[in-house]
């Protein structure tokens, strides 16, 4: 196994990622989410909301996730990466693309996968932050 392709600081991969891609000064709740005090979520939102939220619930969609957070991957270096089989990546990758946090591309006979745009790299960067925080007594 290629160890370059898991990075055992998650985190910094995601820092370093987002300093070269994403305009930090340009994500603010502001500008990205309704205003919190008095507004509550449609229906529709919340429920678009909680099928992103589940599948985000899976380990392995997770993990997924974090291999493609710094490169983009054919799906045999995901199989790799994540020690799964091509066939159970491929299933996730096309749950992962019906809300929209991957994109591919083909070359050849390969497809290589990467994150959708910035938004899944910051909420991938927050939730680790937020973990990493010391817990509240």
């Amino acid at each position: 196994m290629d160890h370059s392709l898991v990075d055992s600081d998650p985190l910094g991969a995601a820092k370093s990622a987002a300093a070269g891609s994403i305009d930090e000064s340009a994500v603010s709740l502001s500008a990205t989410a309704p205003p919190l005090g008095g507004r509550v979520l449609s229906i529709t939102t919340a429920q678009q909301m909680a099928e992103v939220f589940a599948l985000l619930g899976d380990p392995n969609r997770l993990r997924i996730l974090s291999a493609l957070v710094g490169a983009e991957l054919c799906v045999c270096d995901l199989a790799e990466a994540v020690e799964m089989s091509e066939s159970a990546v491929s299933h996730q990758l096309r749950a992962l693309r019906s809300q929209r946090l991957v994109a591919y591309r083909k070359q050849g006979r390969h497809v290589y996968y990467r994150l959708k745009d910035s938004h899944i790299l910051v909420l991938y960067q927050q939730v680790l932050e937020h973990l990493q925080e010391p817990q509240d007594e």
